[in-house]
């Protein structure tokens, strides 16, 4: 009972200190301070100290800010365009056409950002307003981009991916691995329902789209995709193939951009600075919240919550199913207040111990998190993802919301599946590395 009072504490202390407006990382170190005090202990300097110097020393780390660099400077590319020019004659004859150039190019974008506002306000800007010039349906449009944009959480090199398994202990090279089997089935779904939708709703496509693309034009537009075809072949076949660890392949990545915006000529001072300060903005947001989340789980374990959650867990004698069922709700609902990142680092220290005593391995646990966190970036009505197409379209949340609601019930129809066949997660990593 003690347990519960505290914990009821500290997450009302939580919630109280988001809803004024502080930063996720100061909340987090706020409630710690807190849980501290409450547990009588008054080294409250040292142990802030040694958990600052624990979260942010881990060498896996040092991929993050490397990969969010690469996507920084490809962000300032002509990288976006070139995919619409080299997808659009690719797809012109499956059932929806252009509609599924959101879709592919998110998928590709999100292999080389990792960051899921990044991929959907990147391709949002390019697919759009042609999108809507050449007729198309823009609630479809709107959608597509909304479900796909969720692709850069899961699509290796994903940012949240490293988060997790810093925060969880799991090989990221592993994590990487399992992530490409899902992240290619939740393509497929959203390619599979657009071309259902494109069949049932023909009125919505734009009558003069059925002119004849000549192999010649093809094998062009094959051309416009190479570069970034190529850059992830480079980054994502070297940790595949066990030739480089993740940080050494971002560090490659990150080359490899620069190669890139320069042969583009896109490689400025002025873009090569933007990119190198909208690097380090993002890794030290996501730095402070991965130490006010240490630091918080270090208070939490002086007040013995894990451990006492855990057996309260076991206690109540649910099965797996179960658990993630519960867990499922509480992700989208924190989804709807919190950015990805948050929500994982938030709740790892509380969930991993009740997870490991319900005997789920951490390596599916962590692509099961990452897809709910996916649903949560379009929950109706205040997913993060859903804001930045509002921002794109100026249309309102609520249309917005619904045009992305059946990409949420696939993303969803997702969990369900890896669920029922784990094997889609842990067939690669286990094939791919021995165990």
């Amino acid at each position: 009972m003690d347990t519960l009072i505290l914990s009821t504490v500290l997450a009302v202390a939580l919630l109280l200190m988001l809803a004024s407006g502080f930063w996720v990382a100061l909340s987090l170190v706020g409630v710690g301070v807190l849980g501290l005090v409450l547990s009588g202990n008054d080294q409250i300097g040292l142990l802030f100290a040694t958990a600052t110097w624990g979260a942010s020393t881990s060498w896996s780390l040092t991929a993050l800010p490397l990969f969010i660099w690469m996507g920084e400077i490809l962000f300032r590319t002509r990288l976006s365009e070139d995919l619409f020019k080299g997808l659009s004659p690719l797809l012109s004859g499956l059932p929806g056409r252009l509609l599924h150039v959101n879709v592919l190019s998110c998928g590709i974008f999100a292999a080389v950002s990792g960051s899921s506002a990044a991929t959907a306000a990147t391709i949002g800007r390019m697919t759009l307003p042609e999108l809507k010039a050449r007729g198309y349906s823009e609630r479809m449009a709107v959608g597509t981009l909304a479900g796909s944009g969720t692709l850069g959480l899961l699509i290796p090199p994903s940012i949240i991916l490293i988060v997790y398994g810093v925060a969880a202990e799991v090989s990221i090279g592993r994590l990487f691995i399992a992530g490409a089997l899902p992240g290619l089935l939740l393509v497929t779904l959203f390619m599979g329902y657009t071309a259902c939708w494109a069949l049932l709703n023909k009125d919505e496509l734009p009558k003069n789209s059925d002119e004849k693309i000549s192999a010649k034009d093809k094998i062009l537009a094959l051309q416009k995709l190479f570069p970034i075809v190529g850059l992830i072949v480079f980054v994502l076949g070297s940790i595949y193939g066990g030739l480089t660890t993740p940080t050494e392949a971002a560090a490659l990545g990150v080359v490899g951009a620069l190669f890139l915006a320069f042969a583009s000529k896109a490689l400025t001072r002025k873009s090569f600075l933007e990119s190198l300060q909208g690097a380090v903005k993002s890794s030290c947001m996501i730095g402070l919240i991965l130490v006010g989340a240490h630091f918080l789980t270090l208070a939490m374990g002086f007040l013995g919550i894990p451990k006492s959650l855990a057996f309260w867990i076991s206690e109540m004698s649910l099965s797996p199913v179960e658990l993630l069922l519960y867990l499922t709700v509480l992700f989208v609902v924190l989804g709807c207040f919190l950015d990805g990142i948050s929500v994982v680092v938030l709740t790892t220290a509380v969930v991993l111990p009740m997870v490991q005593q319900a005997g789920i391995d951490l390596l599916w646990f962590g692509i099961y998190i990452v897809l709910v966190v996916e649903m949560s970036q379009i929950t109706p009505p205040v997913g993060f993802n859903l804001f930045v197409i509002q921002a794109l379209t100026g249309k309102d949340i609520l249309y917005v919301a619904r045009a992305a609601l059946p990409f949420f019930l696939l993303i969803l129809f997702a969990v369900v599946l890896i669920t029922w066949f784990p094997q889609i997660v842990t067939f690669l990593p286990t094939n791919m590395t021995g165990g």
